[in-house]
């Protein structure tokens, strides 16, 4: 089963790496979607794909790249849009 989860992710996420990394755990769960910067200082990710992958990718988010410090992740489900590919802006 699909499922589309919304995920905020704050802490030391900006400037090191985290974007590129989240795409590079998408892309190796074979998860569609996009990761973006916001100007609060957080990470905004959507993603699409299995639930089992969606989990595994949450539970990355809670440690993220070697670099970063992740205080806090905020997930929502919404409605499947689907996405093609996962994007890092």
């Amino acid at each position: 089963m699909k499922k589309h989860y919304n995920i905020t992710v704050r802490g030391r996420v900006q400037g090191v790496g985290f974007r590129q990394n989240a795409k590079r755990q998408a892309d190796m769960l074979g998860l569609c979607g996009f990761a973006r910067n916001v100007a609060d200082g957080s990470v905004y990710m959507e993603a699409e794909g299995s639930i089992e992958s969606l989990d595994e990718f949450v539970l990355w988010c809670h440690k993220g790249p070697g670099w970063s410090q992740v205080l806090d992740v905020k997930v929502s489900v919404s409605n499947i849009e689907g996405l093609v590919g996962f994007r890092a802006y």
